[in-house]
């Protein structure tokens, strides 16, 4: 059976790279986004279907994951990809700043997670297979100045990655999170040669090395992969830096 497979942010960057990845392999694809010109551009590029949402709004977003269990039947893959970002000084980000980042970034991963597990809960067959991939960050564990909300975001979904891990084995649903680090989505021709060289891995990062990362966790075979956060950053993290 062809696999279905949800992503929340799929019109542009990392989440673009994998709508494109999943299509091309022949699967179900819906994704959504508030980006209704690049939406509609890539559902026409690849088949997959395109849902206009806002991840931050609970009411969007549980209305696109219940069109999809009522057309599909189930979800087999759920990927949680949707970001944005809020940075300047903590002086000048309003509360209110603060708690958009969370509600797009963490609690999004939240609602759809539980969605699926009322779903899965009350199913009259079993599907004994599933997959939830949470996109992280290498900023849950370092930071620049300026970046409190995107941070705790991400801090937080590297938690709830774990949490969800045990929280749904009985439905064979796996959970992990990636932590991207520098992907240069749109300007990687323009990049500097000092840009790459200082990674180990002597380049900087582009979305389809996250779709690849994906494509592998969701394969049936590696289903005692769970619980984990797997970095993939050039080897930047690793790398002791003294000015």
């Amino acid at each position: 059976m062809t696999k279905r497979e949800f992503i929340t942010g799929g019109a542009n960057g990392i989440g673009k790279a994998i709508v494109q990845a999943f299509a091309s392999e022949g699967l179900q694809v819906a994704f959504c986004d508030v980006d209704d010109l690049s939406g509609g551009r890539l559902e026409t590029e690849t088949g997959a279907v395109f849902i206009k949402a806002d991840a931050g709004v609970k009411a969007e977003l549980e209305s696109c994951m219940l069109d999809l269990f009522e057309k599909w039947g189930d979800i087999d893959i759920l990927i949680n990809n949707v970001g944005v970002g809020n940075f300047g000084d903590i002086k000048d980000v309003s509360v209110d700043d603060f708690e958009r980042v969370i509600n797009v970034n963490l609690r999004s991963a939240f609602i759809t997670s539980r969605l699926l597990a009322i779903h899965r809960e009350h199913q009259k067959e079993r599907n004994n297979y599933g997959r939830i991939i949470n996109l992280c960050s290498t900023r849950y564990l370092m930071s620049e100045a300026g970046t409190e909300a995107y941070s705790a975001s991400k801090g937080g979904i590297f938690s709830l990655t774990h949490a969800l891990a045990v929280s749904l084995s009985k439905y064979h649903i796996t959970v992990n999170s990636i932590s991207p680090g520098w992907i240069e989505n749109y300007h990687h021709d323009t990049l500097t040669e000092a840009d790459h060289q200082q990674h180990p891995s002597r380049r900087v990062g582009k979305p389809e090395d996250i779709a690849r990362m994906c494509l592998f966790l969701c394969d049936e075979k590696n289903d005692f992969i769970n619980g984990e956060n797997i970095t993939i950053d050039g080897g930047m993290t690793r790398k002791m830096i003294y000015v």
